[in-house]
C-alpha cells in the first residue's frame, strides 16, 4: 500500500510559529558623548521606539520593541541627539540627602545636620533632621529614616481606615515607585511610595483613604469617590490631587 505524502499546505499547517521572544529585562545602553545613563528597555506593547525622560531617576530610557537589536537602539538616540540635549538641559537637578540640605518632612522644610559624634538613632530636632556616623553613610541614613516613618505613618493611617469601613489591611508594603503613589491589590495589601512622607499631611492622608476605599470599590465610581471623601475628613480630593500632579516630579528628586 502506498502511503499519500501530505500535501504541501498541509505541512505548512501543521507548524508551529515560533513563541515570541519575552522581552529582556532593562540594561545600561553606553553612548559616549551623552551626559546623563541611558537604558534600554524591550516592551512587547511597543510599536516604535521611544525616548522618553526619567527625571526622578536622572537617566534616559530607550523603549524598542521586542527583537530591535542595540545597534538600531544606538542609531535611533543619535538621530535625535538635539532633542535629547535640550531636554536635558531643562532638567532639574537631583537633590541629594548631604549635610546642610533641606527635606520636607510632612510637608515641612528640614536642614539635615550631620555630626559624626551624634549617638543613638537618626532623628527630627527643632526642624533638623539630625544624622550620626560616617560621611559617606548620610543619605542612606535619611532615606533610612524617612522609609521607616513612611511605614509608621502609612501603616497606621491604613489600618484605621479601613477598620471604619468594616474592611481589613492584609498587608503594607513601602516602596520606591515612580509611576503611582500608592497601589491595592485584589487581595487586600496596600503599596505605598515612601516618598509621600515628604508630603503635606492632607496629601499623605488622601493617598492613604484613596488605596482604603479600593478596599470596598476597586474602580472610580461615583460610589468610590464619595467612600474615598468620607475617609480624607471630607476634604475635597482634587486639591491633594493638583498638589501631587504639580509637585510630583520634585518629589522624585531627593535622595
Amino acid at each position: 500500500m502506498v502511503q499519500r505524502r501530505p500535501s504541501l499546505p498541509a505541512l505548512l499547517r501543521k507548524r508551529k510559529r515560533p513563541a515570541a521572544r519575552p522581552p529582556q529585562p532593562p540594561r545600561a545602553l553606553e553612548i559616549s558623548g551623552l551626559p546623563i545613563p541611558l537604558e534600554l528597555r524591550e516592551s512587547a506593547r511597543a510599536t516604535r521606539m521611544t525616548l522618553r525622560v526619567d527625571a526622578g531617576r536622572g537617566l534616559v530610557q530607550v523603549v524598542v520593541p521586542v527583537g530591535v537589536s542595540e545597534t538600531d537602539a544606538r542609531q535611533f538616540v543619535g538621530r535625535h541627539d538635539g532633542w535629547l540635549r535640550a531636554r536635558l538641559a531643562a532638567m532639574p537637578p537631583s537633590l541629594p540627602f548631604a549635610d546642610g540640605a533641606s527635606v520636607p518632612y510632612l510637608g515641612v522644610e528640614h536642614v539635615i545636620r550631620h555630626d559624626p559624634a551624634l549617638r543613638g538613632p537618626t532623628r527630627i530636632e527643632e526642624g533638623a533632621l539630625l544624622v550620626g556616623g560616617q560621611p559617606e553613610h548620610v543619605a542612606r541614613r535619611v532615606r533610612d529614616f524617612l522609609t521607616a516613618e513612611a511605614k509608621r505613618e502609612l501603616a497606621t493611617r491604613a489600618r484605621v481606615k479601613a477598620a471604619s469601613i468594616g474592611a481589613r489591611v492584609a498587608a503594607v508594603t513601602i516602596r520606591d515607585t515612580r509611576s503611582r503613589w500608592g497601589s491595592c491589590s485584589s487581595t487586600g495589601r496596600l503599596s505605598f511610595s515612601w516618598r509621600l512622607i515628604l508630603t503635606p499631611e492632607p496629601v499623605l492622608d488622601y493617598v492613604v483613604g484613596h488605596e482604603v476605599a479600593h478596599l470596598r470599590e476597586m474602580n472610580h465610581s461615583p460610589r468610590f469617590w464619595a467612600l474615598c471623601a468620607s475617609l480624607t475628613a471630607g476634604q475635597n480630593v482634587e486639591l491633594p490631587r493638583a498638589w501631587l500632579k504639580a509637585n510630583g516630579t520634585r518629589l522624585l528628586r531627593y535622595g
